[in-house]
């Protein structure tokens, strides 16, 4: 919608091409024609040979329109901003990786395999635990992640590949913080406009992943060379327009290049509010012939990283899951994205500021009761750092038996309840008669009816928020502390921004 506004400014038509009506329901006269077609090459076409377009922008609609760049180029039509080219190099990882290698820049192994038998005889050459995909997925659908080789089996076994796809491999980064950026570029100099960290761990769909601006635990070292290595990665490619780059910091290895996507990503508007800077309206100036240079945004190579720290808050981003519409959902996250919208919390501090988005999200915080906790082995010591924090603040914890010798050997008061398989009253009694306030879990097995199903499915039901990843436990113990301290200080967007500098007009 900002694209069409400012190609209306410009002086220019606007034509919008949008598979769903929904989006643009009560703005229909945002662009001077609207068409309501698939988006696929025939249709898209097919309104050019009407339209006669001095060219065509792919980059504000998603994946979609970037796989159309390609096929509307061969027919003759010009693809404003980043080049079809450029476009390819990011998609095609055979291209991506050696450019990464050219720069410098390290990436996580990874494969690509014709076939199940290919991919089984690959996977150890990239390692595990590995990330799989079907190449025909959006959204993370079916991807996975596998620990051995017959794992892998089993997954391709249960998935299924069409034939002639393509399965991609990558070595999956355990333990690692995961990392967004925004940015923009016009083919030279490039304008940083938001860093964001994740606050769960690897492994979850950053679609669904909370994630904060500025970054709560970077260091100036590291968000200098996240900086960096994206300007790098937008000159390369020759991005002219929005680029969002996906980076995981993994111990001692430190920086890896995920991914990097020339288009808006979904973060876009949440780094605009944080900022108060229009991405999307610059990007398409840019798209039409501008320059940074001429935007008024400032020095470029930090950009917009260090302004929301600047203006004295910190934004936290927060998906809306669906969870309670469908009986018998399993809220455990993983690389599938399963959310259905977004929140934004803003406050002077991250617990605060997180507090307030879980809130907005439908999942506010207890401020006092009882916590159960049960989680894997992996995560015991994290979890009694997480349930020293929650029996400091006054709550009762109470545990299955694993999970509560955990912390008893630490001195940390819990009681023990059942098992599914050990008789009533269990844990899940508990939670369906409201004994429980918050539920902390993590995966211990598979299986649609293991005890880790039933309890979520359980807290699901009645409507008890539900923790699956350990930094989620840690973030939501921190914002717990700081709701108990008070009702937080609430302020509009545009008074948190009153005192920035607005973009010039045109």
């Amino acid at each position: 919608m900002h694209a069409a506004q400012t190609v209306r400014e410009s002086g220019r038509d606007a034509v919008m091409i949008n598979c769903n009506p929904e989006t643009v329901s009560t703005d229909y006269d945002t662009s001077d024609r609207l068409y309501f077609e698939p988006l696929t090459l025939e249709d898209v076409l097919g309104v050019c040979a009407v339209e006669e377009p001095e060219g065509v922008v792919v980059q504000f609609g998603g994946q979609t329109p970037l796989k159309l760049a390609a096929g509307l180029a061969a027919a003759g039509i010009e693809i404003l901003g980043t080049p079809v080219d450029a476009i390819d190099l990011a998609e095609e990882r055979s291209r991506f990786g050696p450019l990464l290698d050219r720069l410098g820049y390290r990436a996580p192994p990874y494969a690509a395999a014709a076939s199940p038998r290919e991919a089984i005889e690959r996977a150890p050459e990239v390692g595990f635990p590995l990330l799989v995909r079907p190449s025909y997925v959006l959204g993370g659908r079916a991807m996975e992640i596998v620990y051995s080789v017959e794992g892998l089996r089993e997954y391709l076994r249960r998935v299924g590949t069409a034939a002639g796809a393509t399965i991609y491999l990558d070595r999956f980064l355990e333990d690692s913080i995961e990392v967004d950026v925004d940015a923009l570029c016009d083919g030279a100099d490039v304008w940083i406009a938001g860093i964001m960290q994740h606050v769960e761990e690897a492994g979850i769909h950053s679609g669904d992943s909370a994630c904060v601006l500025p970054p709560h635990s970077l260091g100036e070292e590291m968000l200098a060379q996240i900086g960096e290595q994206t300007a790098g990665i937008a000159r390369a490619l020759g991005v002219v327009g929005l680029l969002n780059v996906q980076f995981a910091i993994h111990g001692e290895e430190g920086l890896h290049v995920i991914e990097a996507n020339p288009r808006a990503s979904r973060t876009v508007p949440f780094v605009s509010k944080a900022i108060g800077v229009p991405l999307a309206k610059l990007a398409c100036r840019i798209v039409l012939g501008e320059r940074i240079a001429e935007l008024g945004l400032g020095a470029g190579a930090t950009g917009g990283a260090r302004g929301a720290a600047a203006g004295g808050h910190v934004c936290v981003k927060e998906a809306v899951l669906p969870f309670d519409r469908f009986a018998g959902s399993d809220s455990l996250l993983g690389p599938e994205m399963r959310s259905t919208g977004e929140v934004m919390g803003i406050a002077p501090d991250f617990p605060t500021a997180f507090a307030k988005a879980q809130a907005a999200a439908g999942a506010g915080l207890p401020v006092a009761g009882t916590v159960f906790i049960t989680v894997a082995d992996g995560d015991k010591p994290a979890a009694t750092g997480i349930a020293t924090s929650l029996h400091d603040l006054g709550f009762e914890l109470v545990a299955t038996r694993g999970t509560a010798q955990a912390l008893g050997r630490m001195g940390i008061p819990v009681r023990q309840i059942n098992k599914l398989g050990e008789g009533s009253p269990h844990v899940v009694d508990w939670i369906e008669r409201g004994r429980v306030e918050l539920v902390i879990n993590t995966p211990v097995g598979t299986g649609a009816r293991s005890d880790g199903y039933e309890i979520r499915s359980a807290a699901v039901r009645r409507g008890i928020p539900c923790i699956t990843t350990m930094a989620g436990g840690i973030a939501a113990a921190r914002a717990i502390a700081a709701a108990r301290r008070g009702e937080p200080e609430v302020r509009s967007l545009q008074e948190i921004h009153a005192r920035a500098s607005p973009v010039p007009p045109r």
